[in-house]
């Protein structure tokens, strides 16, 4: 699946969880999944847990955080 169509499962609606980025518009954040894939939890775990959830979901999750952080800007302050 190409990266598009994975950041394409990703829906910002500010009606839903108040506009956190969420799975498909379903009421399971971005940040559920990958603070649960940060804490150790199997995929197939949350897959079990979320029978909404699709495998490409969880690669979508990690998609979306991917280019936050690619988009991400780091300024050092240099030494007096």
């Amino acid at each position: 699946m190409s990266k598009e169509a994975l950041l394409a499962r990703i829906v910002v609606n500010p009606k839903v969880l108040v506009g956190k980025p969420t799975i498909r518009g379903l009421r399971i954040s971005v940040e559920q999944i990958l603070k649960a894939l940060a804490g150790g939890v199997p995929v197939d775990d949350l897959l079990k847990d979320y029978p909404e959830l699709e495998p490409e979901d969880i690669q979508a999750a990690i998609a979306y955080a991917a280019e936050l952080v690619e988009e991400e800007k780091v300024y050092t302050l240099k030494a007096a």
